[in-house]
């Protein structure tokens, strides 16, 4: 970096660190000084370059000074160089280049899991389960191969090629594809389907550049075959865009209601209001959370819960209430600084406090968990300043998350060693490629579609017996006390993996919900006469 350059990103770097907020925004006036702390920061860096003992890399001091300071406002202000931006940005823009596979690593081996439909891989007739054995001739097996492997070789500029040898069983030889990349789309929609002629269900994993067509997609073919009742799926969402979460949380409210505002001590209040454009303002809504959904996902719960729209169900949310802006530095990289809290509509911070540092912040749901909260919503206590009330007169509670209106607790019985190290060592992910090599073509003939599938496929215990004797060959022994503990989920988990192998992830989140309580108690709360009405939610 030009020394010019390197000063110029010193005083931006210093001059953002004035920049530190509490959930309720600050009107103090600054009270220092900024170019003390400018020519401070620019003597001790002007000290070190003419009297340090050694040469020193000044453009890798300065990150780490900038990483300092900023670790010191709050855990969400980060510096990022610029392969960390694209790195970030990747999954929130929607899309890279590519050739279209879903793939695993199973015995130092490239496995296709799935390739993407009408992409790059599927044009040329990749299919599920061959193994990529060699790309542009290097082999492409051994322990040599990780992640960061296959996509140096995989990914590259659209309009490029690829060439890749695939094993496929059954086939002799090798079967060698010349790949086109393109444009590969990540998608935020898991699943989007009918659980009942009348209850639909869109599971949304972020908020993304694409969130929303991808929504509107989804919400009309639901409304096509026939929903009147919504379930959204955001347990584990950490977030995104805030623009994509307000336009979600707007196709549930009518116009003219408030779904959240933002308010920093350098930023003035910003109130976003819903429009006339919302796709599914009536109807029965259920928004399912957990202490994975985050950010935007409360920005949408907590819209709908504060205006009686949607009966929330689950668990307690992760509790970030704070919105981040980009600022560019003259070498490329940014300062992702937050600028602002948010604000539900009925003035809630859903911000869990950080003054004991990003360890401590970061620690937190693992002390949820060790004090009982994820089992026992009892253990959870807030005080009366943090109490709320919506148009209905419910309680809603600010301060470190959203709240659920129906509390379900984590089901710990699964959690054994034994499932813990099946999923560890990805046995069941192996045992359902090699179950399926060889048996895709009759297995789709005998359950033509997922439903035939979900209705007639059972995991019987001659199945199990052989997954159990693979496990144990791979180095997973059968623990019995903890086979017993989740064996329903893992005859669950099989028959959920061998779904999204043959069809797609609408697929396997049909069959995983057929187990999952909170699901089922969604789907029993909109069928009941009284749920809605006992807890206030106008539908």
């Amino acid at each position: 970096m030009k020394r010019k350059g390197l000063l110029v990103a010193l005083k931006t770097a210093t001059v953002l660190v004035a920049f530190m907020f509490v959930c309720a925004a600050s009107t103090n006036a600054q009270t220092h000084d900024p170019k003390k702390s400018d020519q401070k920061y620019a003597a001790a860096l002007q000290v070190i370059r003419m009297a340090y003992v050694d040469t020193v890399n000044e453009e890798k001091l300065t990150e780490a000074a900038i990483v300092a300071m900023l670790k010191d406002l709050d855990p969400h202000s980060v510096y990022m160089s610029k392969k960390d931006i694209e790195r970030a940005n990747e999954p929130l823009i929607g899309n890279f280049d590519g050739i279209g596979v879903q793939f695993n690593l199973i015995l130092d081996t490239i496995v296709v899991l799935t390739p993407t439909p009408d992409g790059p891989s599927e044009k040329v007739g990749i299919m599920a389960g061959d193994k990529i054995v060699k790309i542009d001739g290097l082999d492409a097996v051994g322990p040599k191969i990780n992640t960061d492997f296959v996509v140096t070789h995989l990914r590259g500029p659209k309009g490029s090629s690829v060439k890749v040898s695939i094993y496929r069983k059954g086939k002799a030889g090798l079967l060698d594809y010349t790949i086109v990349r393109d444009k590969i789309p990540i998608t935020s929609v898991d699943a989007a389907y009918m659980e009942t002629d009348e209850i639909g269900y869109i599971k949304l994993n972020k908020f993304a550049q694409n969130t929303m067509e991808e929504f509107y997609d989804a919400i009309a073919k639901l409304k096509k075959a026939g929903m009147k009742s919504l379930i959204l799926d955001l347990r584990d969402n950490s977030g995104g865009y805030l623009n994509t979460a307000i336009e979600l949380a707007d196709q549930f409210l009518p116009e003219g209601q408030m779904i959240v505002y933002t308010q920093g001590h350098s930023s003035p209040k910003q109130v976003s209001m819903a429009t006339n454009k919302g796709t599914f303002e009536k109807g029965k809504l259920v928004v399912l959370i957990n202490e994975g959904s985050a950010s935007a996902s409360e920005i949408v719960t907590g819209a709908v819960q504060d205006w009686d729209r949607a009966l929330i169900i689950g668990r307690r949310s992760f509790g970030k209430g704070l919105v981040q802006r980009p600022f560019d530095l003259p070498d490329g990289s940014v300062i992702r600084l937050t600028t602002a809290h948010y604000y539900t509509p009925t003035g809630r911070c859903v911000q869990k406090p950080y003054d004991e540092g990003v360890d401590k912040y970061y620690k937190d749901i693992t002390d949820r968990y060790k004090h009982g909260e994820l089992v026992n919503p009892d253990s959870i206590k807030f005080p009366d300043s943090l109490k709320y009330y919506t148009p209905n007169k419910r309680v809603v509670y600010g301060g470190g998350g959203i709240m659920p209106d129906i509390f379900m607790p984590l089901d710990t019985t699964r959690i054994s060693d034994y499932y813990s190290n099946l999923l560890r060592k990805n046995i069941i992910n192996q045992f359902v490629l090699n179950y399926l090599d060889g048996k895709r073509e009759n297995m789709k003939k005998q359950y033509p579609d997922a439903n035939a599938f979900l209705k007639n496929y059972i995991i019987d215990d001659a199945f199990m017996s052989n997954f159990v004797d693979f496990a144990e060959k791979e180095g997973v022994k059968k623990d019995e006390k903890g086979y017993k503990s989740s064996e329903k989920y893992i005859r669950n988990f099989l028959k959920a993996w061998i779904a999204r192998n043959l069809w797609d992830y609408d697929a396997y989140w049909r069959v995983s919900n057929e187990d999952d309580d909170v699901f089922q108690k969604a789907v029993q709360s909109i069928q009941s006469k009284d749920m809605f009405k006992t807890n206030k939610i106008s539908y």
